[in-house]
Parts: C-alpha cells; structure tokens; sequence
C-alpha cells in the first residue's frame, strides 16, 4: 500500500508540474495576445487612411469648384442667342429690337399678353441673354 501511495503521490506530482508549466505557458501566451499593439498600428494606419481621403475628397472639390466656375460663364451666356420670330416681332412693334431689353421697356410691351405668355417671353429673352 505505501508502494502504491508514493507512486500515486508522485504522478500527483508530475501533474501538478505539469499543470504549473502549462499555466505559465498559457500565461505567457495571454500576455502576448492582449492585442493593445495591434490596436495602436491599427490606430495608426485608420488615421493615415482618413489623412489620404481627406485629402481626395479636398481635391475633389477643388476640382468641382473649378469646373463650376469655368461652367459658369456658359451657362449665364450660351453659345446661341436666338429668340423666336414671333417674340422678336411682337418685341419689334413695340420699338423694342436688338440687344439689351430695358425691363421696364418690356413690362410694357408685354402688358396685353396672358401671365403665362409674359413667363414665356421673358424666359425665352433670359435665355437668350437679353435682359439680367
């Protein structure tokens, strides 16, 4: 019996060793896989990441500025500066003819139309360039 205890008490032993290497092992192991490097370098780089979009997204809007700007003269003053025949006519009875249209001018000479004609004739003067 006291054979088989010592024999017993020392695989307890071995065991217990054993499970002390182990624990040490698998404290090392925590240690090493905390993380709070990698969160740091990952930290690192999504600050580098949002410098770089933000700065594609200021030259993108440099960029659409500048052709705003550069659209804008076309816009304000198109290629085509024709208004249709009726509307120069009707313009052109009333001493009203090429070039810039004093608003008030036309106020008056468009005063026997429909509110929907007088929309219609000045929108087609305003693209046409002729009057602000």
């Amino acid at each position: 019996m006291e054979v088989e205890e010592k024999e017993l008490t020392e695989r307890l032993e071995a065991a217990t060793t054993l499970l002390e290497r182990t624990l040490n092992w698998l404290e090392e192991r925590q240690v090493s896989l905390t993380g709070e490097v990698e969160k740091i370098s990952a930290t690192v780089e999504q600050s580098r990441r949002e410098a770089e979009l933000a700065e594609r997204l200021a030259a993108a809007e440099r960029e659409l500025a500048e052709l705003k700007a550069a659209a804008a003269p076309t816009v304000l003053n198109p290629l085509r500066r024709t208004v249709p025949a009726a509307t120069s006519e009707m313009l052109a009875k009333h001493g009203i003819g090429e070039g810039p249209v004093d608003v008030r001018t036309l106020d008056a000479a468009l005063a026997g139309l429909s509110l929907e004609q007088r929309i219609a004739v000045k929108s087609q003067l305003l693209r046409a360039g002729s009057i602000a």
